[in-house]
């Protein structure tokens, strides 16, 4: 439903986007991150048709964004950052001025579906600019679901929602995700473990993972790791790292009686590290063979300079 090739965009000095290609399929759920500044809010707004591409194409259901704007917008539903609207304005007032300018038939009842869907109806009537954070951003997805769009582009869906309204928008972002494309910017790793079946990060405004959440776990310093709880865990260090598989052992900053084995490729040292325990006759008060860590794999490539991409992997 969504494909984008080649796409560059550039302001004054700074190359915001580079080279983006990426293809988003019916029925996903699209993580899309990157740290401040990599351009996932240019990229959103360039596929939302609000702005527009130095060179490369970008179609919406088979719509050209530049040769026929008006078709490719009408299958788009577009929460901005900070979800701008007429403040002024009540709720209801501008779901219906939306939707009239959407084409939507029988606006009465559509609004309503949004704001019970949304649970806006307490506040349907109070001017925007008096509801909370939370309350404006559901507004702001409200109005990009008016129209019944196939792609959703969501760019921080839930900031400024509390943890039950969050959960309520991701269980809706489920329900949504069977017939639509779901492309979700957000800081939120929780979110994207909790949502995505694909993450795309971008770095310096180019693509360097396009992956499965299990995908990129795995690449994890902390995948098949053991974490190891060990008093006076320090001063087994080198011991520990001349154990056979073990790459290297952190010690932690904090607690210095906690130790993470990060394992060689390939390798799960949790049968070893537990014949040593037995062997030196050690009560470790716990060891337990970690998963990967999906906020250790945005670290490693957003921290470097960006390379190539691999597709369905990570750079």
């Amino acid at each position: 439903m969504i494909e984008i090739h080649n796409l560059h965009k550039r302001f004054g000095r700074l190359q915001a986007v580079r080279d983006l290609s990426l293809t988003v399929r019916p029925g996903e759920v699209l993580g899309f991150l990157g740290p401040n500044g990599a351009g996932k809010s240019t990229t959103m707004r360039m596929i939302a048709g609000f702005l527009a591409p130095d060179s490369g194409t970008i179609e919406v259901c088979g719509h050209d964004m530049l040769r026929q704007p008006l078709a490719a917008k009408r299958h788009i539903g577009y929460l901005p950052e900070g979800a701008p609207a007429y403040s002024d304005m009540r709720v209801r007032s501008f779901l219906q001025f939306v939707a009239r300018a959407r084409g939507v038939v029988r606006i009465n009842g559509v609004v309503d579906h949004a704001l019970q869907r949304l649970q806006l109806e307490p506040v349907a009537n109070r001017p925007i600019e008096t509801l909370s954070k939370g309350f404006q951003r559901r507004v702001g997805i409200a109005q990009a679901l008016l129209h019944d769009p196939q792609v959703l582009l969501l760019d921080e869906p839930t900031d400024g929602l509390d943890p039950n309204q969050k959960h309520h928008m991701r269980q809706l972002i489920r329900e949504l995700s069977d017939d639509k494309v779901v492309m979700i910017s957000t800081h939120i790793l929780e979110e994207v473990e909790a949502l995505c079946q694909r993450v795309v990060i971008i770095n310096a405004g180019r693509l360097v993972a396009d992956a499965t959440p299990a995908a990129l776990k795995s690449t994890s310093v902390y995948n098949r790791a053991v974490e190891l709880e060990l008093p006076e865990g320090g001063r087994y260090r080198s011991e520990l790292e001349a154990l056979p598989g073990v790459a290297r052992v952190l010690l932690s900053e904090e607690q210095c009686h906690e130790l993470l084995l990060v394992p060689e490729h390939g390798c799960h040292i949790l049968p070893v590290v537990e014949s040593w325990l037995a062997e030196r006759q050690l009560q470790a008060q716990a060891v337990a063979l970690s998963a990967g860590r999906l906020d250790d794999v945005f670290r490693r490539l957003t921290i470097e300079e960006p390379v190539a991409p691999q597709q369905e992997g990570v750079a």
